[in-house]
């Protein structure tokens, strides 16, 4: 890392790239030398700016985010990959010691009403036999499939598998309670496996999706964006205001925003300040027609990775808030017997609950010795050429989030489809099931829900202006459809072993949550069956369990990794889930930082997909040149160089996102925008002369974006 990121940490660097992105571009200077002044960065390289860069730069200024508090570098985890690089548990607990911003949030929250307003909300749904609908985009969107699939849903069908309790209950709540939460995300089903691109920059897909599962007035509607500007949720729960607010389209006499307050949610992680500037989230912060609930903890582990920090604490006090009124309503019709049946002690509140908090974090940071085994094994793995496979049942939703969620964060192929002649996703995941449709049905305990397309592609056609936007909306429609799931087949079966299975070198990793730590141990079991194949084909194994019950002893494994956390008063499981889910991002992203696919603490690998991605992409580029430019080592060697302007970095990046295509069509699918972007300006500037996109390639090939930049910048 340039040597410069230590001394303009937090506001500093904040206030100066803030600064730098306001100019569009920056007049030359002469050198340090009194040389004559530098080419602009544009004319060196010969890049005239595209139609797409100049209408994002001046048109696309509501997706330009950098500013907010999501997107800036945490200082705890300033200098993570070069940490990591030598001492493993270091680095991971660098990442975890972020997940303590959430703690602090919380004990803070605890003082404020929206997490009861929210709980209260769901209580009187149930009570009116209405329906809960969970909405989100990315990373939020998966949080409401898992509300729905993880925590609603298999409680319900255990708590109606008995008769007595049954039967009780059948008078007072909806005969398909098990089908009144609805777990959404922008694109359906299909966007579970990679986000659909186009669609989170539309609010109008929020709406039809709204309309399609005929959520109404009356219905408990909680949206989830965790960087609170997401234009697919925002359409979601304005859809759902205009439900109140208009009769045939006209204001209603008789609105209330009280009253609509009490049914809708917008659950989000920036401070509204932050937020403000921005159109779409100011109309709906100013709404007094929706209960906001904030719950910003600050800047990621890894900058804009909302997939941490974010998306924890908001699964936490949504899961939470969905247990609490499921106690309170159930408290009415069962008695003390029944209800610790289910699993409720009676002892917690809401708060009590959240308070829960650090102890979960406390138990995951104590694993970390034996997760620095499991992340040095697997990132071998990778970094050898080979593949992992992740096992899990009950932990299977949280598993395939964060292994699906590797893929845009850190530039991997997503996960293979069943037409692939051979593996090129790095990681699989595979769970107790006979075929597709049975995996399919047992991670969301229903079928498989697409985007029908003869309900979307009209509206996306004759209502979306922007010719990018309806171009990539309709492409992407034809891939979020219910034929979709026959693509993905992550089966524990013959036919996966023989399309997929293990080799030597491989790894194999087998997650198991509370009871399943008995499963581990015996031979007949999918887990023990699952192990003993890996073992069998030379694959390395690696075990991780959250529980309070000790792993069995499994000759031969390469890991085990335990975090002791029990279910008390938690039938829903919230807290088990949430350790696993922090296990699993430190892990997951400790493993990409040990690949050399993070720089200091930024994603540099980001797949620059939608709009806001994009904005990313610049301010990453703009950023890490900037850095170096100001840098003493630099500046030493090769002069003074004008900081790089936001237009400037937009127009290489365009630039190098048509480059990187054609590669793709060539069948290259390694070519980062980021770091290819950041190499050619710099080494166009040190050389001053045009560097190819092929010379850029080869100085990242013989030491990647993190050796490149220190080799400038050392002293």
């Amino acid at each position: 890392m340039p040597a410069m990121t230590e001394r303009l940490r937090g506001p500093l660097l904040g206030a100066l790239l803030g600064l730098l992105a306001a100019c569009a571009t920056t007049p030359p200077t002469p050198s340090a030398s009194g040389a004559a002044p530098q080419r602009d960065v544009l004319q060196l390289l010969g890049i005239v700016p595209s139609a797409e860069s100049e209408d994002y730069v001046r048109n696309k200024t509501q997706f330009q985010l950098h500013t907010l508090t999501t997107e800036q570098r945490h200082p705890r985890t300033w200098d993570l990959s070069e940490r990591i690089a030598h001492d493993t548990a270091e680095g991971l607990r660098m990442l975890f010691s972020v997940d303590e911003d959430i703690a602090a949030r919380l004990d803070t929250l605890a003082r404020e009403p929206a997490p009861s307003m929210l709980s209260a909300a769901i209580e009187k749904a149930m009570l009116e036999r209405r329906r809960i609908y969970v909405y989100g985009t990315g990373a939020t969107g998966r949080l409401a499939k898992e509300m729905e699939s993880t925590f609603w849903r298999p409680f319900w069908r255990r708590a109606l598998a008995d008769p007595a309790i049954r039967a009780k209950l059948r008078a007072h709540l909806s005969e398909n309670i098990a089908s009144d939460l609805v777990g959404e995300m922008t694109g359906a089903d299909r966007a579970l496996i990679s986000s659909l691109e186009g669609f989170e920059d539309l609010q109008l897909i929020g709406r039809l999706q709204l309309a399609d599962h005929g959520i109404g007035k009356g219905d408990v509607v909680i949206e989830v964006t965790e960087g609170g500007e997401t234009s697919a949720g925002i359409g979601t729960v304005l859809g759902a205001l205009d439900q109140w607010r208009l009769t045939q389209g006209k204001p209603a006499p008789d609105y209330d925003p009280a009253a609509a307050a009490a049914h809708l949610f917008f659950v989000y992680n920036n401070p509204d300040r932050v937020l403000l500037p921005f159109e779409r989230s100011r109309e709906v912060i100013e709404q007094p027609g929706i209960t906001k609930l904030n719950l910003t903890t600050g800047p990621q582990a890894i900058t804009g990775s909302t997939r941490m920090q974010a998306t924890t604490i908001e699964t936490f006090v949504i899961a939470h808030a969905l247990q609490d009124a499921v106690a309170r309503v159930l408290g009415r019709f069962l008695d003390a017997g029944e209800m610790a049946r289910l699993g409720f002690a009676g002892e917690d509140d809401l708060r009590a609950r959240l308070a829960r908090f650090p102890r979960l974090l406390s138990s995951a940071k104590a694993s970390v010795p034996e997760l620095a085994r499991l992340t040095d094994l697997e990132s071998d793995t990778y970094r050898d050429g080979r593949f992992s496979t992740y096992f899990a049942d009950c932990g299977l939703i949280t598993v395939f989030i964060d292994s699906t969620e590797r893929s845009p964060t850190f530039r991997l192929f997503p996960l293979d489809t069943v037409k692939e002649p051979a593996r090129k996703s790095w990681i699989q995941v595979w769970t107790p099931a006979r075929d597709a449709g049975e995996a399919w049905q047992g991670m969301l305990g229903r079928p498989f829900r697409g985007l029908q397309a003869e309900r979307y592609r009209e509206p996306f056609a004759t209502r979306i202006d922007d010719p990018y936007l309806r171009n990539a909306a309709l492409e992407s429609l034809k891939r979020a459809g219910d034929e979709q799931q026959a693509l993905y087949d992550f089966s524990f079966s013959e036919a996966s072993m023989r399309r997929s299975g293990p080799a030597r070198g491989d790894l194999g990793v087998m997650v198991a949550v509370g009871d399943e730590a008995r499963a581990l141990g015996e031979s007949a079991s999918p887990f023990g069956r699952f192990g003993a194949a890996f073992q069998a084909r030379g694959a390395r194994l690696g075990i991780v369990h959250v529980g309070e019950e000790q792993v069995p002893a499994w000759p031969g494994a390469d890991a085990i990794v335990h975090v002791a956390v029990g279910t008390r008063d938690d039938p829903f499981g919230v807290d088990q889930q949430i350790a696993l889910k922090m296990l699993l991002n430190a892990h997951s992203t400790a493993v990409m930082a040990r690949l050399d696919k993070v720089v200091g603490n930024t994603m540099t690998h980001v797949s620059p997909s939608n709009l806001k991605l994009i904005g990313r992409a610049t301010y990453l580029i703009q950023s890490h040149v900037n850095d170096v430019l100001a840098d003493p080592g630099w500046t030493r060697r090769y002069g003074e160089r004008p900081p790089l302007g936001y237009a400037q970095a937009n127009a290489v990046l365009f630039d190098t996102i048509g480059f990187v295509r054609t590669r793709k069509s060539a069948g290259d699918q390694g070519a980062a925008e980021v770091s290819l972007a950041i190499v050619r300006i710099l080494e166009s500037q040190r050389l001053q002369r045009a560097v190819s996109y092929e010379e850029a390639a080869e100085r990242l090939r013989s030491g990647g974006l993190n050796g490149y930049l220190s080799a400038l910048t050392a002293r």
